[in-house]
């Protein structure tokens, strides 16, 4: 049971953090230069996929990724020539490589041939009366990888419940996507989902802060414990719980930030 003292501070760190202000201190800012929902969606999934690592790093590949990609990556994903590839050559991001660059180009530019948006990837196994998203993410998984030709390095890119992952850098993606409120940081496009079936995206910060709030054990990070807490936030919130991953990671990070 959390107490009404540890509800009213992360109801008020929600508040805070969940403001316009947050999107220029976030990879979110990213799919936010776009209107399309087709760039928001590939650029969205992308840099959140590379979101490890120093933040100035991340922005920066995420616009080197824009700029390859001719500053339209819908139309580059469905336009471009097999020639064009070769930009994309010298192109990484820590372990991130030319391969699974070249993967990730082939899967969105299958996908949208025939949907309109990412959304139905994740509705891959994914029922209506699902708790979580879980099976959703499974489901993204195979999909994702049904190609012959999948590198076997890139499968480390894309994390999935069965391997027992948190799935953060997805379950990020997943909130900007299907979340919706005045607040406008979160996009809210996708219907399909609804925010109660979402999981929160368990990193470092979230994990610390939260066991200091004595909502979670201070554990490794898996599905499992993100489970765990994801459940216990329902008390506050059934139908939104992931809203409150705003004031568990912005109160990991507040001391390094400009928001303190």
């Amino acid at each position: 049971m959390i107490s009404e003292k540890i509800a009213a501070i992360l109801d008020e760190k929600f508040a805070f953090f969940n403001h316009p202000r947050f999107i220029e201190h976030d990879p979110i800012q990213i799919p936010h230069r776009f209107s399309r929902l087709q760039d928001k969606e590939i650029m969205g999934f992308w840099v959140a996929i590379l979101a490890w690592g120093q933040r100035k790093t991340i922005l920066q590949n995420a616009q080197t990724l824009i700029e390859l990609m001719d500053g339209t990556p819908y139309e580059f994903i469905l336009g471009h020539q097999a020639s064009d590839l070769k930009r994309f050559e010298h192109f990484k991001h820590r372990t991130f490589q030319y391969p699974d660059t070249l993967y990730f180009i082939d899967f969105f530019h299958k996908h949208y041939q025939n949907n309109n948006s990412l959304e139905t990837a994740f509705n891959q196994g994914l029922k209506a009366e699902d708790l979580s998203i879980e099976n959703g993410l499974n489901g993204f998984y195979d999909y994702f990888f049904q190609s012959e030709w999948a590198p076997e390095r890139t499968k480390k890119h894309i994390a999935s419940p069965l391997k027992n992952s948190a799935c953060k850098r997805i379950n990020m993606f997943l909130r900007w996507m299907v979340r919706k409120d005045e607040a406008g940081v979160d996009f809210g496009l996708w219907n399909t989902i609804k925010p109660a079936q979402l999981v929160c995206p368990l990193d470092v910060h979230a994990m610390r802060t939260a066991a200091q709030l004595g909502l979670m054990k201070e554990e490794k990070a898996n599905w499992k414990t993100a489970l765990a807490l994801t459940e216990t936030l329902r008390e506050l919130d059934p139908s939104d719980p992931v809203k409150y991953d705003f004031a568990l990671y912005g109160m990991g990070i507040e001391e390094k930030t400009l928001w303190k």
